[in-house]
Order: C-alpha cells, then structure tokens, then sequence
C-alpha cells in the first residue's frame, strides 16, 4: 500500500540507519534503529502512523534534507 507521508526508506544495518524519504522530498537519517523495528516499519499498513507512534518518539534522527 503506498504511502502519503513516506515516499521509500533505506536501512543501513552496519550503523542501524534509517533513513526515510517523505513525499515532501524532505530526508531524516533515524539513527540507531534496530533491525526487528525496521521489519515492523516495513511491513505496516500505515507508513506514517507507524512512524509517528513507534519510531519519532523513541529514536533520535538527523535532517539530511
């Protein structure tokens, strides 16, 4: 199902990266995200409220653009 917030995403599992393309073409590097969480973001209905209940709040990101 595509999404309206996130355009795609890439995991990086050496440095547990993740990092999230918005629709906006804004980029966030999400950093120290484990692997099992990433799995979970892959594999959920909803990209955004995902994103907004699990992963904003529990891990510190980077504004990349």
């Amino acid at each position: 199902m595509p999404s309206s917030v996130v355009n795609h995403f890439i995991y990086i599992p050496e440095t547990e990266i993740l990092r999230i393309i918005y629709q906006s073409g804004a980029v966030y590097d999400y950093l120290k995200v484990p692997a099992d969480t990433v799995q979970k973001f892959g594999k959920a209905r909803s990209k955004g409220q995902f994103l907004n209940k699990v992963i904003k709040p529990r891990f510190k990101y980077i504004k990349v653009k």
